[in-house]
């Protein structure tokens, strides 16, 4: 029996849910629906226009549903009158094949039939802004090499306090907070579960962090690359397959920790994710983080080749413990939803095909790069990952063709209209329409 959402406000003395979805482009979109209608709601749905939203839709199509998941409700613990929904989309009676939760919750059955889980943790950077978004809000935040810097983190304790006090009451388990390696930046992590709860979580943590920044009078923003001369924004992902209780990447007679199942899966990655850089780095602005120069912290924390190794942060992929990888190819404007489902569907194709990955390569490939030319290197720019992504088979046959054609011609679209008024040149300066369109990704 699913949860009763109506008898769940009462108890909890919940005055209004926000029903949300996120769409294609990772745009949380909600309906503030009162206690009084969630009934009704909880059984088909609060009703939307599929063209008002990032979704390959038209004005005539009919009406999509989104379905709340009970299982997903979170309270607001900066206002408890409210509690947060997410849902699935469906229309005239069957789920939305192109929309992102529907996507991810597609490949996870794929994987349940092999009784096994994919468990995941994101590590979400984001900079503190000032509300124009023209700088970084702390002006005292200034060292060349601020990671870990104590002061500039506890000059804004209040606010970090309150986001991770909230997580707390949520039992999310964050254990810990930092400044990161860019002025005005911070990172704030939380215990790894189930994919499908840390994409909820992931969204929301996004929703959560931009209020509160907002009550204490500054701006968050996750845009993969808001200043030219600071690191960007990454989101790296933590991978491990699990059966039951078991870690079925866990081999600790392998000298990195890994097992045969998780080196195919890891091998499945590392194929497709030139492709798959197209949902990993979806933005414009997330070509300036990805092959980019060294920042004023000497190093950019972004990865250039595909290639992986064991604890070393110069590649796209690390093992850093026994039994899981770190993905370091994403970025702040990654999908929760899309971020889970393209690890899951490369991975799903590197266990049906056994893909090897190779031998890991234990250089700083920052320094040792050209020592490797034959490495594949990423794309430089969106539209050429959009390409690799139209070109990957095993991708589309994973998510539709019709989704990834859906999800290609909205970028196109964006793409069309960056190159009518603008240029992308990463020795430039990060555009007017970067910034407009990007900041609140």
């Amino acid at each position: 029996m699913p949860k009763n959402l109506f008898k769940i406000a009462k108890e909890k003395k919940i005055k209004y849910f926000l029903i949300s979805f996120v769409d294609l482009f990772g745009v949380l979109r909600s309906k503030l629906v009162p206690t009084r209608a969630i009934k009704e709601m909880q059984e088909a749905g609060a009703g939307f226009a599929g063209f008002a939203a990032w979704l390959d839709m038209s004005p005539a199509d009919s009406d999509m549903f989104g379905i709340p998941d009970p299982d997903s409700l979170i309270q607001l613990p900066w206002n408890k009158e409210v509690g947060w929904l997410a849902s699935d989309l469906w229309m005239n009676g069957k789920p939305v094949e192109a929309s992102p939760r529907v996507m991810l919750k597609n490949q996870i059955k794929k994987l349940e039939k092999k009784g096994l889980k994919m468990k995941s943790g994101v590590e979400c950077e984001y900079f503190l802004i000032t509300p124009d978004g023209n700088s970084i809000a702390d002006p005292r935040d200034t060292q060349s090499k601020p990671c870990y810097d104590q002061s500039a983190l506890m000059r804004r304790y209040d606010l970090i306090k309150e986001i991770c006090d909230c997580m707390i009451e949520m039992g999310w388990g964050p254990y810990q907070n930092d400044h990161e390696d860019a002025n005005g930046q911070f990172e704030m992590n939380w215990d790894y579960d189930d994919c499908l709860l840390t994409a909820d979580r992931h969204t929301f943590f996004k929703f959560m962090v931009k209020t509160i920044a907002e009550k204490h009078g500054l701006r968050a923003t996750f845009m993969p690359k808001p200043f030219e001369n600071l690191t960007g924004n990454g989101c790296h992902a933590h991978i491990s397959v699990w059966d039951g209780n078991k870690n079925k990447f866990l081999d600790k007679t392998n000298n990195l920790g890994l097992s045969k199942m998780a080196y195919n899966f890891l091998g499945g990655v590392i194929k497709n994710a030139s492709s798959l850089s197209a949902f990993f780095n979806p933005t414009i602005n997330s070509y300036r983080r990805i092959n980019a120069p060294p920042t004023k912290s000497g190093a950019s924390w972004s990865p250039s080749s595909i290639s992986y190794t064991g604890n070393n942060r110069t590649h796209m992929i690390r093992i850093p413990d026994p039994g899981r990888f770190e993905l370091r190819l994403m970025d702040g404007s990654a999908n929760p939803y899309l971020l889970q489902a393209s690890v899951l569907a490369a991975g799903l194709d590197g266990l049906k095909n056994k893909i090897d990955p190779g031998k890991p390569l234990n250089c700083n490939m920052y320094e040792d790069h050209e020592k490797y030319p034959d490495l594949p290197k990423l794309p430089d720019e969106l539209g050429q990952s959009l390409e690799r992504l139209k070109n990957n088979k095993d991708m589309n046959d994973a998510f539709g063709k019709d989704t990834i054609d859906s999800y290609i011609k909205l970028r196109n679209l964006e793409l069309k209209e960056f190159k009518q008024k603008e240029n992308f040149d990463k020795t430039q300066p990060i555009t007017r329409w970067e910034r407009n369109n990007t900041l609140d990704c």
